[in-house]
């Protein structure tokens, strides 16, 4: 019986492992073509990146509503806004895995690839099936999943477990880190209103703006300001969380996070404000990218690579063969 058992789990694991290889082969090829019709094609007009029937169409975006006591939120900015915006479930429960992928095509702009690819991974993080499972906000925080240490918005999950709610003075020291201008395509208010106070974002908020009162906010993020901001964080993180962590896989990820705040929002640092501390999209506000087929994952490994292989920290280091 035992014997059974052991060839059955063999078999399971070889028939997994060829259907991963082919998956991946086959989204490799599908990116790619995407990617050429980018290159090939003409870009979306300003203000109609958002397709025309969708939630942001014109820069309308359904009302912003923050969490409520009772309600889910993750250690993902992109997820929490669109529940805040009631895209998603706005309690945060129960949310399909491919719908995920198709509103965050929608929403961001992403590739039908570029989505699949990150839904599908954290659906594959949970031990649940990509096209029938469900999930609630908080399950994305499980840690190394898409959770991980070192992150631009949140404290490492050791030193505060609940990752729920981003932390002001870690986006103020990302914004800071600003050199770039910002592309005078969409017009973008430099002020930073605060939200009310009653709002569990009030205090992010604050916490920030104090930060940047003396800050120029007519600037943009650009690689090597995150690839600068990231070297500092992860060298604070090993200094000040005794559990620190974080594998090859997790520190594209983190280079990959920074490459879609590129793609998706230009790097201008006002709109990203907005978008990390109240996890609220702008009004007005689109996606950046207005190629006609998305964010391809090409275009994001190809921003996120140069980002990680500068980090000085990486090198500096030691080795530890043993």
């Amino acid at each position: 019986m035992a014997l059974i058992t052991a060839l059955r789990r063999i078999g399971r694991e070889i028939t997994a492992s060829i259907f991963e290889f082919c998956f991946t082969v086959f989204v490799f090829f599908w990116d790619i073509s995407l990617t050429l019709i980018n290159v090939l094609t003409f870009k979306r007009k300003v203000g109609r990146v958002t397709p025309k029937g969708h939630p942001g169409e014109g820069g309308i975006w359904p009302e912003y509503i923050p969490p409520k006591p009772g309600d889910i939120r993750s250690a993902c900015p992109g997820l929490n806004s669109m529940a805040n915006h009631g895209i998603i479930a706005r309690d945060g429960r129960n949310i399909s895995f491919r719908e995920v992928a198709a509103k965050a095509r929608t929403t961001f702009n992403f590739s039908p690839t570029a989505a699949l690819v990150m839904s599908r991974g954290l659906s594959h993080a949970l031990g649940r099936s990509y096209l029938n499972g469900t999930f609630n906000l908080s399950d994305a925080d499980v840690h190394d999943g898409i959770e991980h240490d070192a992150s631009f918005t949140r404290p490492d999950s050791h030193l505060r477990p609940d990752q729920s709610m981003p932390d002001g003075q870690l986006i103020a020291s990302l914004l800071k880190c600003a050199t770039g201008r910002p592309p005078r395509i969409h017009a973008t208010p430099l002020d930073l209103p605060l939200p009310p106070i009653e709002s569990p974002y009030f205090g992010v908020a604050r916490q920030a703006a104090k930060a940047l009162a003396d800050f120029d906010m007519d600037r943009a993020l650009t690689p090597r300001d995150f690839a600068r901001r990231l070297d500092a964080r992860r060298r604070e993180c090993r200094r000040d969380n005794g559990q620190y962590s974080i594998d090859l896989k997790h520190k594209i990820i983190n280079s990959a996070n920074a490459a879609q705040l590129l793609h998706v929002f230009g790097g201008v640092v006002p709109d990203l404000f907005t978008f990390l501390t109240e996890e609220r999209l702008p009004e007005g506000w689109e996606s950046r990218d207005r190629n006609q087929m998305g964010v391809t994952k090409v275009a994001i490994n190809v921003t996120a690579f140069p980002i990680e292989l500068g980090l000085k920290e990486e090198v500096d280091k030691p080795l530890n063969l043993v």
